[in-house]
């Protein structure tokens, strides 16, 4: 395992060693909330679109971040530096930052909670291994579970309960496949495990929309707000049904640590991969976006 380096409340440790209390409800509920950034070009990408969403998810969760983006930036740079001491590289890193409402008296009533923990990860940002990229990644329809509904827990909030996600992961690994292709209650199609999901369709690119119960992932948003125009493409948000999947010409993920990655098949439909396709022209143009946005913020180098 890459080693990994943590940063609890300040303190600078392996991730291997313990460093929240039992009563953590983060630990005990899943009350907490998390993002996750990666850097191109050594600069941390969309810090500001991240930031917005843990607010988001803090607002929703009616949890008070007593951190500002200043401060927890400083607390990434001194985790960063930590790495870097015992790490060699200058390898491109994924940073986590984990928040938990803190611990307190066993309960489920938020009021019992003392103050917000948080845990800052430092790692390696995950490279698509080489026959995915050369193939794609192959996913599976899950049909025992669905995406949890909106009306419930919204798949809008990041927060620390990701059971929901990782048992239909279970399911499309138990019939070999890579990653899950998860519905909503409606049937239509939602979001991968991790990831958002998006086809093409006679040289459109369609994605579900927010609606679908999905994250609102920032690398989606980004193709969305022009990168996908950079690339000579239409994109638009729409429902997606599984009966729809047989007539579509391509299907990628977009995520924040992998960005665009093409899928080669869902459960016995292929997606054959071949040069020129909307896919790679898109992963072209946010790979020109991310340069560029490092070059516009020096401010946010690692």
């Amino acid at each position: 395992m890459n080693y990994i380096q943590a940063n609890t409340g300040g303190r600078l440790h392996a991730a291997t060693e313990p460093s929240i209390a039992p009563l953590d409800r983060g630990f005990l509920y899943g009350d907490s909330i998390y993002e996750v950034w990666r850097t191109y070009h050594g600069v941390v990408f969309a810090w500001d679109e991240h930031w917005r969403r843990l607010e988001n998810s803090a607002t929703a969760l009616h949890m008070r971040l007593e951190r500002g983006p200043a401060e927890v930036l400083a607390e990434i740079r001194r985790t960063v530096a930590e790495y870097r001491r015992k790490v060699q590289g200058n390898g491109e890193l994924y940073v986590r930052l984990q928040i938990s409402r803190g611990a307190g008296q066993i309960g489920l009533d938020i009021a019992l909670a003392d103050r917000s923990e948080y845990v800052i990860l430092v790692q390696p940002c995950p490279e698509i291994p080489a026959a995915l990229a050369k193939n794609g990644v192959h996913l599976s329809l899950s049909t025992a579970l669905r995406r949890n509904p909106v009306q419930a827990l919204d798949p809008a909030w990041k927060t620390g309960n990701y059971l929901n996600n990782l048992l239909c992961l279970r399911e499309a690994k138990l019939r070999g496949a890579d990653d899950v292709l998860i519905l909503n209650l409606s049937g239509e199609i939602a979001e991968a495990s991790v990831s958002n999901v998006a086809f093409v369709s006679k040289g459109r690119i369609v994605t579900p929309p927010l609606s679908a119960g999905i994250l609102g992932g920032i690398t989606r948003g980004v193709v969305l707000g022009g990168v996908a125009a950079a690339a000579g493409l239409e994109a638009i948000e729409r429902t997606v049904l599984p009966a729809e999947i047989p007539s579509m010409e391509e299907c990628f993920l977009m995520s924040t640590t992998k960005d665009i990655v093409p899928v080669g098949r869902i459960d016995d439909v292929p997606f054959p991969l071949r040069e020129g396709s909307a896919a790679s022209r898109l992963k072209g143009a946010f790979a020109g976006y991310a340069a560029d946005y490092a070059r516009a913020h020096p401010d946010l180098r690692l």
